[in-house]
């Protein structure tokens, strides 16, 4: 007797109505992007482009709102980054700023932090610097550089 590899079902309607009246769910219309770190590693997941969130003044990199406030609905994601319990501390215009960092599993670059202690998603906001993810595996995003020409040509 033959073996079955496979068996599948085709499921449609006869009166045609079934597709032209079916709408897509909010979930199914909500288009999920993905991030890569630059070696590759699978990184960050959000609903949102990178390029549509609003950037930071002291370092330029993308704030992802972690939880729902007056001023804005908690953005939907998914951080694949390993997490160091330490936090750093970084002098900011004559002040410090606690930093609690994510880094690539894989590479251990630095991809972002959040000002408030683990787990991820505790505070108001997590940052991804800039320059650290590209949405197509194995490429160098093009902010990767931005701001090195100036500082080589200052040193």
């Amino acid at each position: 007797m033959p073996k079955v590899v496979s068996r599948s079902a085709v499921s449609s309607s006869t009166d045609g109505k079934w597709i032209s009246s079916a709408k897509p769910t909010a979930s199914a219309a909500a288009a999920l992007r993905v991030y890569y770190c630059i070696c590759g590693e699978f990184i960050l997941v959000i609903e949102k482009s990178l390029a549509a969130l609003p950037r930071r003044r002291t370092d330029g990199a993308y704030i992802i709102r972690c939880r729902e406030n007056e001023t804005g609905k908690a953005v939907v994601f998914k951080l694949n980054a390993s997490t160091s319990a330490a936090p750093v501390l970084v002098k900011r215009s004559g002040a410090y700023e606690r930093q609690y960092r994510f880094s690539c599993p894989r590479c251990n670059l630095l991809v972002g932090y959040q000002s408030t202690p683990l787990p991820v998603k505790s505070g108001p906001y997590l940052y991804i610097l800039k320059g650290a993810l590209t949405h197509a595996q194995g490429q160098i995003p093009k902010d990767a550089f931005e701001g090195l020409e100036e500082s080589n040509t200052t040193a």
